[in-house]
């Protein structure tokens, strides 16, 4: 027997009013920020003349019509730049489609899967909104375009962690312990050799995350001199071998794609930087990488592959997502549909996969989305001009 006294859900009042007439003002953050927008009507719109589709108007997913109302046009001068976009793009989108789902499990990532940009979920930010991850790697840039210096890098860290510097909206919303720990450090005047956690409970990928921007900095550096300063700017945060070696995997992995080299080439070129110039230093830890150093990390299958946030689980992860993808959509959302530490690992398997692909392989959509485009675009022509 039915309940007649049931109360009406939310999705069933909304449909009494909608066609009772009632009016909407207030679109989804989305819908603002498009050309089809019509003020003061969240119901219609120029792309949907009658009702606007359900995951639409509940910020649910990305509108398919969407045309920004403020596109951001770039120009890819030569190919050092295209490089540069590709990447730091790739890198910024791939975190924007992860921030949603973070820390949301494989289990519920199998039943609902991301093959498109979101909004609010986990951080509740809005389409386009970016993690530390991104905040961090633009901090670096803004440091490096004027050279190379450790201080400045980590006053660059302090301006991102006290006053917002280089975040989305203007607020710090997400930051690891370790990365926290060491910034409180270093606002306490300690020596930068020594702000950094060097516990072997310090490997989250709090540095890792961060690291890309050498890749374009270094890519013509000496050996010993580019394994000291990703040595250097790593343990600013995160000290221990374990971090640092893993940074110098991911970087030297993008150089060499930045170098126009081959997935499998630039992968297993990777492999033999570290047995050449790691191997003695780092021996103790190299047990921790064997399943990337053995150089067939993608004949892994997806269960053996884990996404936590921790530093080898998260640089197997996204390389596996690169190395098993045939565009740029694919290695995100392999990378993102892991679940887990979502942003990041898609940040960094978007970038090497921007790289890669180049440019106008990423959906220009959720480019003209991202929180902060312009300043973005911005601070890589003053990078690119140094």
């Amino acid at each position: 027997m039915k309940n007649k006294n049931r109360q009406l859900s939310m999705k069933e009042r909304w449909e009494i009013d909608r066609k009772s007439g009632a009016t909407f003002l207030v679109s989804s953050p989305q819908c603002e920020i498009c050309a089809n927008v019509i003020k003061n009507d969240a119901v219609k719109c120029l792309a949907y003349k009658e009702i606007k589709p359900n995951d639409v108007r509940r910020c649910k997913k990305e509108c398919p019509k969407f045309k920004s109302k403020d596109p951001l046009l770039i120009k890819k001068n030569n190919k050092e730049l295209g490089d540069l976009l590709s990447g730091i793009f790739g890198f910024c989108v791939g975190d924007a489609l992860g921030v949603p789902v973070e820390f949301e499990s494989r289990e519920e990532r199998e039943k609902d899967e991301v093959h498109e940009m979101r909004a609010y979920g986990t951080h509740h930010q809005y389409f386009g909104t970016w993690s530390d991850d991104t905040s961090l790697t633009l901090c670096l840039i803004d440091s490096l375009k004027n050279g190379y210096d450790l201080r400045d890098i980590a006053d660059k860290f302090l301006e991102f962690y006290f006053n917002a510097l280089w975040t989305p909206h203007g607020k710090v919303f997400d930051i690891g312990n370790t990365t926290v720990l060491a910034i409180q450090q270093i606002s306490m005047g300690e020596p930068l050799e020594f702000c950094g956690g060097n516990s072997e409970n310090s490997n989250g990928n709090g540095s890792l995350m961060r690291i890309l921007p050498l890749a374009y900095y270094l890519k013509d550096t000496g050996s010993f001199e580019k394994v000291r300063i990703i040595e250097e700017v790593s343990s600013l945060t995160h000290a221990h071998k374990r971090s640092n070696l893993a940074c110098i995997i991911y970087t030297e992995m993008a150089i060499n794609l930045i170098k126009s080299k081959s997935k499998m080439e630039s992968y297993e070129e990777s492999i033999k930087f570290v047995e050449k110039y790691c191997f003695d230093k780092y021996q103790d830890e190299l047990l921790y990488f064997r399943r990337l150093l053995n150089g067939e990390i993608y004949l892994l299958s997806k269960n053996e592959i884990s996404s936590s946030g921790y530093v080898v689980d998260t640089l197997e992860a996204a390389i596996w997502s690169f190395l098993l993808s045939h565009n740029y959509e694919e290695s995100i959302f392999t990378a993102i549909n892991l679940g887990d530490d979502t942003d990041t690992i898609g940040a960094l398997a978007g970038g090497l996969a921007g790289i890669y692909y180049g440019f106008d392989s990423i959906n220009n959509n959720w480019i003209q989305c991202l929180a902060r485009k312009r300043d973005i675009y911005e601070l890589l022509l003053s990078f690119n001009k140094k």
